[in-house]
């Protein structure tokens, strides 16, 4: 890996065979995470929590002014839009800039 200017960094893979088609992201990144609402999905795994809590300590000190709004899962294993939570996840990916998912293994 090689450091970028802009504090992100570069993964170069190791095969030797390339995709030739540049990855993107579903979404655009978001610059700074201050000011922001940071989601944080916790699935139904005894450790997500404990993962997301250092998570949230740890964006909280670096980013002072970020928000936070949890989504917790107790559906196992399945996609949360197929649950009958799926209004209330909809609801709140509409209310956040970002997200972080912790699978609690």
């Amino acid at each position: 890996m090689s450091n970028v200017a802009n504090g992100q960094y570069e993964v170069l893979s190791p095969w030797a065979v390339v995709d030739p088609i540049t990855l993107r992201g579903s979404a655009p990144r978001v610059d700074d995470l201050n000011g922001k609402t940071i989601g944080l999905f916790k699935n139904f795994k005894r450790a997500a929590r404990p993962v997301l809590e250092v998570v949230e300590r740890e964006l909280q000190k670096k980013y002072p002014t970020a928000k936070f709004s949890w989504f917790e899962s107790n559906a196992a294993n399945v996609l949360e839009t197929e649950t009958e939570n799926k209004e209330k996840f909809e609801e709140w990916a509409k209310s956040i800039d970002v997200a972080v998912t912790a699978v609690g293994d």
